[in-house]
């Protein structure tokens, strides 16, 4: 173990409790523990949406595809139930319900292409920042610039065409909305089990048992990372009163940079409605996203030192630097344009029964295929 790092991140951890639960309430210092979690098991879990999309195109294997497809189907056999009562200990509920259409569609391909591009999804950014990688410290910044960007252009994609949200819980009630939400995941999880065994005689397990050591130090099984991510979305909508998402923070983080570097910010109609203005004027540690996305980065270096893998390589080469640049902008821009990311739009969104997610996951899937085949140009393994 790398005590120093350890330290380092349980010290500032419990600061940032503390000065969050103090200064903004206990559901601020508690979503930030969340945030933590959320660290501690992307990292041992190592449960990347990036790498299990590419793995489905270049191996055929379907192991991380599965496990997201698990973590959807608990996610959602929590989510609706409470989403139909509508309030839970007197906070109200609201699922990551989007419209859909042309936004969606290009943003989610534009996101998708980045991920594979740029190295990472918006959580798995987050995460390996914390454990230590120098590349993705620069894809976040990007990612940050992108988000930005997309903010300022997002009116005018927001005048192509489309339809409003459409919520499955609400067009064919809880039940019909979960059955189809399940069956979809059946279907998926058996198109991808089966044309695995086709290719190799065998299906790959999500793993169930772990040595005991390695539930401190890890890697853990992919099981447990669907699962820890589910129980981590399920926290976030009964503390915040809506499921996780990661890149409104980006966008907020980027649009208070340009505001010190001289831009009218509060003059762009994203940030026009009276919530998003006093979002924005407002301190980051006030946004549960921001500090839900600094606990990620936190509980990420921690599991780090736990593992004794906090090393970072400060040393990258030109065209690796130059797919971090390209594939963080591709990232931002696109999560801000679609209403969201892997975990905001993907994630959140099927969970929430909403069309948008499943629209998201189709068009960023053919993104991160085109991705997939760009990676060799940029010389970036696997």
């Amino acid at each position: 173990m790398n005590l120093r790092t350890i330290t380092v991140g349980i010290t500032l951890s419990c600061i940032g409790v503390i000065y969050l639960a103090q200064t903004f309430g206990w559901r601020q210092g508690a979503l930030f523990l969340v945030g933590l979690g959320a660290g501690l098991v992307l990292y041992h879990a190592a449960f990347g949406f990036t790498s299990a999309w590419r793995d489905v195109v270049t191996t055929g294997r379907s192991a991380g595809l599965r496990a997201q497809l698990l973590m959807l189907a608990v996610t959602t056999l929590v989510f609706l139930p409470l989403l139909a009562d509508g309030q839970l200990w007197g906070t109200e509920l609201h699922g990551a319900v989007r419209p859909l259409g042309v936004p969606v569609l290009v943003g989610a391909f534009l996101f998708g292409l980045g991920m594979q591009v740029g190295g990472g999804c918006a959580s798995g950014t987050l995460f390996t920042v914390g454990g230590g990688s120098a590349r993705m410290v620069v894809t976040l910044g990007a990612f940050i610039a992108g988000s930005a960007l997309g903010a300022f252009h997002r009116p005018a994609w927001d005048l192509m065409p489309g339809v409003g949200p459409i919520s499955l819980q609400i067009e064919i009630g809880t039940a019909g909305a979960m059955v189809v939400t399940l069956g979809l995941l059946a279907l998926a999880w058996a198109g991808s089990a089966i044309m695995e065994r086709r290719r190799y005689g065998s299906l790959l397990g999500l793993g169930t048992r772990a040595p005991r050591q390695a539930w401190l130090r890890g890697p853990w099984p992919l099981v447990a990372g669907a699962l820890g991510l589910a129980a981590v979305n399920i926290a976030t909508l009964t503390l915040a009163g809506r499921p996780w998402g990661v890149t409104s923070g980006f966008a907020l983080w980027g649009s208070k940079a340009a505001a010190i570097a001289g831009l009218d910010v509060a003059s762009w109609p994203y940030w026009q409605s009276p919530a998003a203005a006093a979002t924005l004027e407002a301190s980051v540690f006030g946004d549960i996203t921001s500090v839900m996305n600094f606990g990620i980065i936190l509980g990420a270096l921690i599991a780090a030192g736990l593992a004794g893998r906090f090393a970072p390589v400060w040393r990258v080469p030109a065209r690796s630097l130059l797919a971090a640049v390209v594939g963080g902008l591709l990232l931002g821009y696109g999560a801000r344009i679609a209403y969201g990311c892997n975990i905001g739009a993907y994630f959140s969104g099927v969970a929430s029964s909403s069309a948008h997610g499943w629209v998201w996951l189709f068009a960023a899937f053919v993104g991160s295929t085109l991705g997939t085949r760009l990676r060799p140009w940029f010389r970036l393994d696997g």
